[in-house]
């Protein structure tokens, strides 16, 4: 062998299909994280009921596309929650973005339970109606408080958004919580056990 290595055949067509595919991903990405999420849209999505009408206790978990190119394969997961007779909901969810201005990334806060994730409608991953759901709302919230990756965040493999809702699923099992498999980061929950 003269003049350095040389890449076998196999490698060549690695090569050769991965390289476009990278270079298709980076393109798409780029395009995508140009629109402005701060116009995108945050509306109720209507599925949650009116918490003015409603007198039982709603809790709820929700799970929409994330935002830009991480949407593709992934979701952001949220539990809202509303007590017999309380006129609005609370949403628990971990927001990365937080941590700096804020020194946490869980959020606990009076909001609308069904909001759009920048532009992304939610859909209904897991509910709970009326008696004994009060009794959950506070070990949600209980389990919420006491999350053990506060002042942390990663994308893969966690902690993240699906590992603060996952981590709640299990501190309460009684939600009979099944992420989906796009809940990227959920099994990283199971460290804090």
């Amino acid at each position: 062998m003269t003049g350095g290595s040389r890449m076998s055949p196999p490698v060549k067509t690695i090569l050769k299909l991965v390289l476009p595919l990278c270079l298709l991903v980076f393109v798409l990405a780029n395009r995508a994280t140009h629109s402005d999420w701060h116009a995108a849209n945050r509306a109720s999505a209507g599925i949650a009921p009116d918490p003015q009408t409603t007198r039982e206790a709603v809790l709820q978990v929700y799970g929409a596309s994330a935002w830009s190119w991480r949407g593709w394969f992934a979701i952001h997961t949220w539990i809202a929650a509303k007590p017999s007779n309380a006129d609005h909901y609370r949403v628990y969810e971990v927001i990365g973005w937080r941590l700096k201005p804020a020194g946490s990334v869980v959020r606990i806060a009076a909001d609308l339970p069904d909001r759009f994730w920048y532009g992304e409608r939610p859909r209904l991953l897991n509910e709970h109606r009326g008696k004994g759901v009060d009794e959950l709302i506070a070990r949600v919230d209980a389990a919420a408080r006491s999350y053990p990756w506060a002042k942390e965040y990663g994308l893969f493999p966690g902690p993240n958004s699906n590992t603060f809702t996952a981590w709640v699923g299990l501190k309460v099992p009684e939600l009979h919580l099944d992420l989906p498999f796009s809940a990227i980061g959920s099994g990283y929950a199971e460290r804090g056990l």
